[in-house]
């Protein structure tokens, strides 16, 4: 079936419910931390791990009071856990809870991209193993070039889809971090002990030095690592929705049976979940700008961030989980058309050895531009169509005639020479 919604992993992790349950997490965590310092009775401690919960109609409306979010929280919690609630928030600012928990859902989103992104690696593995030898044209600025193969086509994707998943996970590592800092980062409430125990409980560990918020270079890190898998995600959508253009023909994203193309023609097959992950992609790259943009605020803080992160943060990941989801839809399905590719390799009549020709040419002794300007020349030719092929029009050059006469002319034009390392080139990638 054909992802067409938000996942319901990601908007769970999003939702508002999941995040006052990370805020409480932390609060709790702290609490714990405080009772191994003595600072918290045990009774208090277990009323308040038993009692605590809340309610996010009742946080909603306690806010429309108070005007704000985190107080409306730690109401509605206190209402819930009775006097041993003035233990709830000791010490702590409002970005003690907000940011440190943001840490923990960007760290599972992280995972939950991570894990789709494997999906995206192992069906492009799979087409390139597959295609390994499928001979096809290579295209530089959209022009014949030399001969390729399908399957070193996305053996590239497949290594850049690696690089994509080490840089997700180097920004996973990069915001793991939270702070139980206080109001402007210097411990003064909460002893560096104490954040450092609350942390660990969440898997994080303390940013070294923080303001009152943690620093925003490292949500841009993240961003930005989201930004680039969707730009790899494209590139390799673009190339698809290119070699499924109809004179091109070469491979085709899936399509089911009883899907329609067009409202008015239907013959039409497009390329449409192709063109969705491109133009999301434009998304995620605009995001990345207000994240960076995000990371310089005034003094110890400003609250000019928290806007654009209530959007930023749940659309980036939910976006590019989408876009793997899609991506991972369209490589399972791919259709594959060996016969177009070999039939586009003899479009050009022999053009595309030209390169070949000109190396041996001059490996022979003729003068490079020499050989060049003879090779040019009949190539021109035989694209207006004066010539049958190049190799015919070769042959009768008198240049050709004396350095590379009769079979090591033809030698130059057979598509196995430009295909003899491919097996090389997986070796080398660690893919056999």
């Amino acid at each position: 079936m054909i992802p067409r919604y938000t996942l319901p992993p990601m908007a769970k992790l999003w939702s508002e419910e999941a995040k006052y349950g990370r805020w409480l997490d932390v609060e709790l965590a702290v609490c714990r931390a405080w009772r191994r310092t003595g600072r918290i009775p045990a009774k208090a401690l277990r009323e308040i791990e038993s009692r605590a919960r809340f309610d996010v109609d009742r946080i909603l409306e306690i806010e429309k009071t108070v005007g704000h979010h985190v107080i409306a929280f730690l109401t509605n919690v206190n209402e819930n856990v009775g006097p041993p609630s003035r233990f709830i928030h000791l010490g702590l600012t409002s970005e003690d809870v907000v940011d440190t928990s943001l840490i923990l859902a960007l760290k599972q989103a992280a995972t939950l991209i991570l894990r789709k992104l494997e999906g995206t690696i192992d069906a492009a593995a799979k087409i390139a193993l597959k295609y390994k030898n499928t001979p096809m044209i290579g295209r530089t600025h959209g022009i014949h070039a030399e001969p390729t193969t399908f399957g070193l086509k996305f053996l590239v994707y497949h290594q850049e889809l690696l690089r994509t998943r080490e840089r997700i996970r180097r920004a996973r590592r990069a915001v793991s971090v939270g702070k139980i800092a206080g109001p402007v980062g210097t411990l003064a409430q909460v002893p560096p002990a104490v954040e450092a125990d609350a942390l660990r409980q969440l898997g994080l560990k303390p940013a070294a030095a923080v303001t009152q918020v943690i620093q925003r270079d490292r949500h841009a890190e993240y961003v930005a690592a989201l930004a680039i898998c969707g730009a790899t995600l494209e590139k390799i959508a673009l190339e698809i929705r290119a070699l499924q253009r109809t004179e091109v023909g070469e491979a085709a994203e899936p399509f089911r049976r009883g899907q329609k193309g067009s409202s008015s023609m239907p013959h039409k097959r497009n390329p449409e979940l192709c063109e969705r992950i491109c133009g999301l992609a434009r998304l995620l790259r605009g995001w990345l700008v207000a994240a960076l943009e995000n990371v310089a605020l005034w003094h110890e803080r400003d609250i000019s961030h928290s806007s654009a992160e209530r959007i930023i943060f749940p659309d980036a990941t939910t976006t590019i989980y989408y876009m793997l989801d899609v991506m991972n839809y369209v490589l399972e399905g791919l259709a594959v058309y060996p016969r177009r590719m070999k039939e586009n390799l003899e479009t050009t009549r022999g053009l595309i050895f030209s390169g070949r020709v000109l190396v041996e040419l001059a490996a022979a002794g003729a003068s490079r531009e020499e050989a060049y300007d003879v090779v040019q020349r009949q190539a021109t030719r035989v694209a207006a169509g004066r010539v049958k092929d190049l190799r015919t029009a070769l042959a009768r050059e008198p240049l050709v005639k004396k350095y590379l006469p009769g079979k090591k002319l033809s030698e130059c034009f057979r598509v196995e020479y430009f295909l003899r390392h491919v097996d090389d080139i997986f070796a080398r990638a660690d893919m056999k």
